[in-house]
């Protein structure tokens, strides 16, 4: 049979075709192993200060710390699943002479500051030999300072803000916006109240009722953890729990706090175990991206969150 040169052209350009498409194979799975390769590494990197750090100190005491760091949410890198893993594996550590949990945070969730304040003493009982401090930075409010109330003592900076012993749960209302723009709003629900605070209906006086209702009940949660962890240190105050925020020098005059000092001067001097080992539980940067677009989502889908901010 013989073959016409359009069939060799053919074949030639077939034959050219399947080795590009190998090597294109080729290349993409190159592209794939360095890029997995790549991920190991940067996961490498991120514990190895925290592996280098606990083995360069040997069988010496350490000072394990705990960051509470930014929005105290379930999503967020300050979650309570986080915080706590970070907690037991500093208490469980066999050279941990005193936890301080580090905290730089406006407050979040009720729900997941609760869930580490239960931690902490959960743990202090456990570990009764182990102390625990809380030392805070820039920022200690509300649901920061829910956490930090369970700390044996209290360390800020004078010029820290500390306090903020209340809840708060904001909203809009966009009634005269649809009004203006012609837009009929319909929802249809299963239940009297179930469409309660629906930022295009009116606000009924029920509602607010209801709501400051159910926020006075946290508020009293709150101030009663406060107390737990502090009754005999405050001085008495018709300000202390109304909201306000202090900085560490008078927070230290109304007994929220119990000296000034940061977290080197509290493992060195107080603890008497200088090396600090972090102990935070860290994600990894896709981690982060994910949580946090999610976060936005549900922020502009849910409404209103309770928060202690």
């Amino acid at each position: 049979m013989m073959t016409t040169d359009n069939d060799d052209k053919v074949a030639r350009a077939f034959a050219r075709e399947a080795l590009r498409e190998q090597r294109l194979a080729r290349r993409w799975n190159t592209f794939f192993k360095a890029a997995f390769l790549l991920y190991l590494i940067t996961l490498l990197l991120l514990s190895l200060p925290n592996l280098m750090s606990r083995s360069l100190f040997g069988d010496e005491e350490i000072t394990a710390l705990i960051d509470v760091r930014g929005i105290i949410a379930a999503d967020s890198q300050a979650s309570a699943d986080n915080i706590i893993t970070g907690l037991r594996a500093a208490f469980k550590d066999g050279k941990t002479a005193g936890v301080i949990i580090r905290i730089n945070s406006p407050g979040g969730s009720p729900v997941q500051s609760g869930y580490i304040n239960d931690e902490i003493y959960r743990l202090k009982a456990q570990y009764p030999a182990i102390p625990v401090y809380a030392v805070i930075q820039d920022i200690c409010a509300s649901g920061g300072y829910y956490i930090a109330v369970a700390a044996d003592e209290i360390y800020a900076s004078k010029s820290s803000l500390v306090g903020s012993i209340g809840v708060r749960m904001g909203g809009f209302g966009f009634v005269k916006s649809l009004d203006k723009l012609g837009i009929e709003r319909r929802l249809l629900t299963a239940g009297e109240n179930k469409g309660f605070l629906d930022p295009f209906l009116p606000l009924k006086q029920d509602d607010v009722q209801h709501v400051s209702g159910l926020l006075d009940n946290i508020h009293e949660q709150f101030i009663n953890t406060v107390l737990k962890g502090r009754r005999d240190r405050l001085v008495e105050s018709p300000e202390l729990f109304s909201g306000y925020i202090w900085t560490g020098e008078r927070g230290l005059e109304l007994g929220l706090i119990d000296a000034l000092g940061s977290a080197s001067h509290v493992a060195r001097e107080i603890i008497g175990a200088k090396d600090i080992v972090d102990f935070t539980p860290r994600q990894n940067l896709l981690d982060q991206f994910a949580r946090r677009v999610g976060t936005a989502i549900s922020q502009q889908l849910g409404g209103g969150f309770v928060t202690l901010r």
